[in-house]
């Protein structure tokens, strides 16, 4: 039997609540399976830990995740925990610690599930989003000098290098052409951003060269968000920067019905350490320990891990079982269900269990 090493970090808010359904559903397809099975370890890095040792993680966390196949993430982010810090504490050290460049949120309409959009159901918005993960405008690369004196500066320096783009690129491509459409749109903002981001059109067009059953277009990120409300349908495959597609995959999930709904994959391509899997909607205080966390994403999220390990056919049986139980209306509250988030989760295993899966 295949068994898949995972490291659970449940970290913040609703985070524990979500990362315990998503591994409810996942031994619910390994049981039903057979051919496959989980040795899961939990680690408590968060806010949490933060207030009690003044660091989100050991010092030797990344070097701790090293062994796993996967690491399924919950959120985090505390109220009373400045965001810089739990972000730099935490997710992004995993990220960029384990190189995992590749960003990919898939949006799509959900069955049972509304859009905002008018006139817009399953089938007219299909999206994948590629966020490059590793530089760009989270590279971390700036500072702050004359601290509280009129004078001070802050600076925030973007770095775009030609490998960087490079590789996002090429897997931005590589995934279009899996895809029955075979289209590509590359986001930008080469008017104003004139270094980068012309840097980043560029090689956008050179690596097209490699792609030439690939059709692709480009937009600047303003006329983006538009396209995206009033053409949903003629988007497919999307790469942009890691603040623009940080920004824009918001607004697909939002589109969607739901940040709810919207899962996330951080992939290192090279599989040289393992990737990490988190729902989108962050750690949601509002409605921690309201038992009405919508475990949608997770479940999304977990398919997407279960893609990367090789276990493609328990991938799709979850995301049938996941549609299947939005059709029934069985759906949390920002969807516009009533029902909890474990109830969800109990209709999801028990679809998983069912024969016509």
């Amino acid at each position: 039997m295949r068994e898949y090493k995972i490291a659970a970090i449940p970290a913040d808010g609703i985070g524990p609540e979500v990362i315990a359904a998503g591994l409810q559903a996942l031994v619910a397809l390994a049981r039903r399976d057979g051919g496959f099975g989980f040795d899961v370890t939990s680690f408590d890095w968060g806010s949490d830990r933060y207030k009690k040792t003044g660091t989100l993680m050991p010092e030797d966390g990344v070097e701790q995740l090293k062994t796993f196949d996967a690491i399924f993430f919950g959120a985090v982010g505390a109220p009373d925990v400045p965001d810089h810090i739990t972000l730099w504490g935490l997710r992004l050290p995993i990220c960029q610690g384990f190189d995992q460049y590749a960003n990919v949120r898939p949006t799509r309409i959900l069955p049972g599930i509304h859009s905002p959009l008018e006139g817009v159901g399953p089938g007219d918005l299909d999206w994948v989003i590629v966020r490059e993960n590793s530089e760009g405008e989270y590279a971390g690369s700036g500072g702050r000098a004359h601290k509280g004196l009129p004078e001070e500066v802050g600076t925030e320096v973007a770095i775009f290098t030609r490998v960087g783009v490079t590789r996002i690129m090429r897997y931005a491509f590589r995934l279009a052409q899996s895809r029955p459409r075979k289209f590509l749109t590359v986001v930008t903002k080469s008017n104003a951003q004139r270094h980068g981001m012309v840097m980043w059109d560029e090689i956008a067009a050179e690596v097209s060269e490699e792609f030439p059953d690939v059709s692709w277009d480009k937009m600047l990120v303003d006329a983006m968000t538009v396209r995206m409300v009033k053409q949903p349908q003629s988007l497919d495959t999307i790469v942009a920067t890691n603040l623009h597609a940080d920004i824009l995959s918001d607004l697909a999930g939002a589109l969607a019905g739901s940040l709810g709904v919207a899962p996330t994959a951080n992939i290192d391509p090279e599989r040289r350490y393992p990737s990490m899997f988190e729902p989108i909607h962050g750690s949601a205080f509002d409605i921690t320990g309201k038992g009405i966390a919508n475990p949608v994403a997770t479940f999304w999220t977990a398919a997407q891990m279960l893609d990367h390990l090789g276990e493609a056919d328990a991938a799709k049986r979850l995301m049938i079982a996941v549609e299947q139980v939005c059709a029934d209306g069985v759906m949390t509250p920002d969807v516009g269900g009533t029902a909890t988030t474990r109830q969800v989760t109990d209709a999801v295993c028990e679809a998983i269990r069912g024969a016509n899966l």
